[in-house]
């Protein structure tokens, strides 16, 4: 099943929500796992999101420019002996407007206002 274009899926919504919670709380930047589980933190499963789930989604966010990401410093990395990080940053003003509609809608329908690249989410 295809959806509307201009709607957000619930996993779209919960990363939205979850990166306005860490900007608020002073991080502004933040990584794919540490997304999961504030997300985890807020679901009563507890249980974490898929890599390639979360991933394919972080990914339409950043398409339709509610996100913005970078990889982080190879040495910083290297000193902590692990792989490069992929940072993510959140559009506050997009994505909380997007929440807010959401919010608003009782019906679910697509949000009337947003991002022109959501067509392509």
């Amino acid at each position: 099943m295809r959806r509307k274009p201009g709607t957000l899926l619930p996993l779209e919504l919960a990363i939205l929500d979850a990166a306005l919670q860490l900007r608020r709380s002073g991080e502004e930047s933040f990584h794919g796992f540490g997304i999961a589980r504030v997300i985890a933190q807020g679901d009563e499963t507890g249980g974490l999101t898929s890599h390639g789930t979360l991933y394919k989604a972080l990914g339409r966010l950043e398409t339709a420019g509610f996100l913005s990401s970078t990889w982080e410093d190879a040495d910083d990395a290297a000193a902590e002996g692990r792989p490069r990080r992929r940072l993510y940053q959140v559009d506050g003003t997009a994505a909380s407007a997007a929440l807010a509609q959401h919010r608003q809608s009782s019906s679910r329908a697509p949000l009337a206002q947003g991002r022109a690249a959501w067509g392509t989410l």
